[in-house]
């Protein structure tokens, strides 16, 4: 099995090797030691780097793609099955996500949901502040808020 170096890995995939130890810090990638302890880091690695790069893109926490990265096989490379397997795990998270950011869009040009009462919307939308016991921020942009 091929190994690189930690600055060919971060050349290669476009990431600093301070990001690079984070995630290994994390537990999201993994490195062995030379025996002058200098991290060596497999070839596929380079795929995990591209697939933690693009879930942080997309909004999902090193958190939750540490979980996901926990059901890939340690033992060889992730295969196209192993990835599909993991995505489909977000679908309804990055939906949700994905109305979110609709919603956000369609009511950017009027009042953004924060009870302000700033914009001449907001005494339509929010008249006396009635959404303030819904907590501060944008109430009316967040679904997952009590009504």
């Amino acid at each position: 099995m091929k190994q690189w170096t930690i600055g060919h890995l971060s050349e290669r995939a476009g990431v600093a090797t301070s990001a690079i130890r984070f995630y290994e810090s994390r537990g999201l990638v993994q490195s062995v030691r030379t025996t002058g302890n200098q991290r060596r880091y497999p070839q596929s690695t380079l795929r995990r780097l591209a697939f933690i790069r693009s879930a942080q893109t997309v909004g999902l926490s090193l958190e939750e793609i540490g979980e996901a990265l926990a059901t890939l096989p340690e033992n060889r490379t992730p295969t196209k099955a192993d990835w599909a397997r993991l995505s489909k795990r977000w679908r309804d998270r990055l939906d949700e996500q994905i109305e979110r950011i609709e919603r956000l869009r369609d009511r950017l040009d009027g009042c953004i949901g924060c009870g302000c009462l700033s914009l001449k919307t907001c005494a339509l939308s929010n008249p006396h502040d009635i959404v303030a016991p819904r907590g501060p921020g944008a109430v009316f942009l967040e679904p997952s808020r009590p009504r």
